[in-house]
């Protein structure tokens, strides 16, 4: 299993999902090698599934945090595993089913086609995924946007809160993860 001949893995935080983690895991396309769910410290019936799941479907790895360590954490966590079991890719699809599928080949080709070494979905450009935002917070995601495209210096990238994204093993190298933020400010520190 690879995807256009590039070992891809799979990054999946979960905190408290018991009603999403299964139908997350379940979507997950079959060219995907590996599945790095990594429970946060989950008070509810989370982990429990999770390891029900690693036992149908071999590509899970569990990873259980002790303590909970935030998003970013459990991605940082992730992405160190996928790294040591030689994964070209590392995608982030989150355990609440928000995540399309589907639509994961658009974030993996640019990386296998050396275009790019990172790339991340974009909510605001679907009136569907709008549709479901209150007005406060589509209000907070714009404002999020402009100051993370004054401080990156990224004008072309829209929805910096979105977590679906895709990056390349030369650029996870080359990233300081253990010093990055742990919380939900990851994918602004990532970029």
């Amino acid at each position: 299993m690879t995807y256009r001949n590039k070992k891809v893995g799979v990054a999946v935080p979960a905190y408290n999902e018991e009603e999403l983690i299964l139908d997350t895991l379940g979507g997950i396309p079959d060219y995907i090698d590996r599945i790095y769910v990594c429970n946060d410290c989950s008070t509810d019936g989370t982990l429990q599934l999770i390891l029900d799941a690693s036992k149908i479907d071999d590509r899970i790895q569990v990873i259980d945090h002790r303590f909970n360590t935030g998003v970013g954490g459990a991605i940082i966590d992730c992405h160190f595993k996928g790294l040591e079991d030689g994964m070209d890719i590392m995608a982030v699809m989150a355990g609440d089913n928000q995540m399309d599928p589907n639509e994961l080949f658009k974030l993996l080709d640019p990386l296998v086609d050396d275009k790019a070494d990172f790339s991340k979905g974009n909510r605001l450009f679907w009136r569907e995924a709008l549709s479901g935002m209150s007005r406060w917070r589509i209000f907070g995601n714009s404002l999020l946007t402009i100051l993370n495209k004054i401080s990156s210096g990224y004008w072309h990238i829209s929805d910096p809160q979105n977590g679906f994204t895709a990056i390349s093993k030369e650029a996870l190298t080359r990233i300081p993860l253990r010093g990055m933020s742990r919380g939900y400010t990851f994918e602004n520190d990532l970029l």
